[in-house]
């Protein structure tokens, strides 16, 4: 079963030009309630929607688009949003309860394997029926367990005015070699310039994540590649070498000491990449919204350069975590009412509007509209220009307890950054990993 879901290439997909995470710390619940039947017809309307939401940075967009639907329907829609790196816990405890959450979401075909039983087929679902392709789906033989609903893309944020103060310009930067000559300029001038050449790499739970999945998807990525594979039960770590390097450079040209990155958070980066503290920041385009007081014109976004062959002809890191699934184990009605809630999300003019401009979502829908995201143009033009995206095979990796132990080997690295050190981080990712697979495995 596992191999046909990964059969649809979910790392390889994301490459059309359709392209916008992962957090914030926060964690809300709000209900759009149970407000009368609007004049649209909604007066024999039945069942509830309750939708476990991943994404804290669009907790308020979703509050609103919900109260739009209860006022339109009369259909009561409640959101729950989990805190950034504790959704899987909570998605455990709350369908533990009787009224669980009609709609959740999982990361790709391992995170899948987890709530295969709690998945209704969507396969009939109008929502379905809207999919661009059946790229976007996470299929078992005919079965749909999950649809993606987001393409997002990830790289290095960089602000263009620091780069041009530092004396330097983004086309010097092709790959590992020259973004290292850059960042070194940078780190040597510091206290005359008054800024860093990035941002802190905080490993506290609301920024290690960028770290221990999506910087750690580059080897993995670049090790598919070049053994023609889209999975593994054993890694092997071929281009580890690689991952220390981009590592290194990272936190030794920040605006804190190493030693210090254990406390540092996700709200630190955003602070000081938006307040002129650093060039550099590693993030997404959901994090748009985070940092567009920088300015749209102001704002770029490089591959992560890790000094792989051929990358001067890397893209950006492309793809989707977010796959929505239907509660089976839901009432008839709550069921029923969460595919139309589903339908009019990606088909509305409301529902289109707000993913696209509200939340800067890229949506694999026929109905979509395109994306006011900044970042989400600069991703398209990479494709434009020919740039081979980075697939998201993080998607493979062997679960959450592999990725806390990588994050908090490269922690202990930070730290102390010796030969033994690093030969923990290469511990975790590899051995670690023929563990995980072996656990999951049975």
């Amino acid at each position: 079963m596992k191999n046909r879901w990964l059969s649809l290439g979910l790392c390889g997909i994301m490459t059309a030009s359709l392209l916008a995470g992962c957090g914030s710390n926060s964690s809300t619940a709000s209900s759009a309630g149970s407000a009368s039947a609007s004049a649209s017809g909604s007066a024999a309307a039945s069942g509830k929607v309750y939708y476990l939401n991943f994404k804290p940075e669009q907790d308020q967009q979703w509050q609103d688009l919900a109260a739009k639907y209860t006022q339109e329907t009369g259909i009561p829609v409640t959101v729950v949003t989990a805190a950034s790196g504790q959704y899987e816990t909570t998605l455990t405890a709350e369908m533990g309860k009787s009224d669980a959450p009609t709609l959740f979401q999982v990361n790709g075909p391992v995170g899948l394997k987890n709530w295969k039983d709690y998945c209704y087929d969507l396969s009939g679902s109008d929502v379905y029926k809207q999919l661009t392709s059946d790229d976007f789906a996470l299929k078992d033989g005919s079965a749909v367990d999950g649809i993606a609903y987001v393409i997002e893309t990830y790289g290095i944020i960089y602000n263009k005015a620091l780069l041009e103060k530092s004396g330097h310009s983004v086309s010097e930067i092709t790959n590992f070699a020259s973004l290292k000559s850059v960042v070194d300029d940078i780190t040597a001038n510091s206290s005359k310039l008054g800024f860093a050449a990035f941002t802190s790499a905080g490993m506290d739970g609301s920024s290690d994540w960028r770290f221990k999945t999506h910087l750690a998807n580059l080897p993995i990525y670049y090790e598919y590649k070049a053994d023609g594979i889209g999975f593994t039960d054993a890694i092997k770590g071929t281009y580890l070498d690689n991952y220390r390097q981009i590592w290194d450079l990272y936190i030794n040209n920040s605006t804190c000491s190493p030693k210090d990155l254990s406390a540092k958070t996700g709200d630190d980066a955003v602070s000081e990449f938006v307040n002129g503290k650093a060039v550099f920041y590693q993030n997404g385009t959901w994090a748009y919204n985070d940092i567009k007081s920088v300015g749209d014109d102001n704002l770029g976004m490089l591959p992560i350069y890790i000094g792989a062959q051929g990358e001067e002809n890397q893209g950006l890191c492309t793809g989707s975590e977010n796959y929505w699934c239907v509660n089976k184990n839901a009432p008839a009605e709550d069921i029923q009412a969460t595919l139309d809630f589903l339908n009019w999300v990606v088909t509305s003019d409301e529902g289109t509007t707000a993913l696209a401009q509200d939340m800067g979502f890229v949506s694999p829908f026929k109905a979509a509209k395109e994306s006011t995201n900044p970042l989400v143009k600069i991703a398209n033009q990479y494709i434009a220009d020919g740039k081979t995206s980075v697939d998201w095979c993080f998607a493979t990796m062997p679960s959450e307890e592999w990725k806390n132990g990588v994050g908090s080997a490269l922690t202990a690295y930070a730290a102390d950054q010796t030969d033994a050190k690093w030969a923990a981080v290469v511990s975790a990712f590899v051995d670690g990993w023929a563990s995980e697979a072996k656990l999951a495995n049975g």
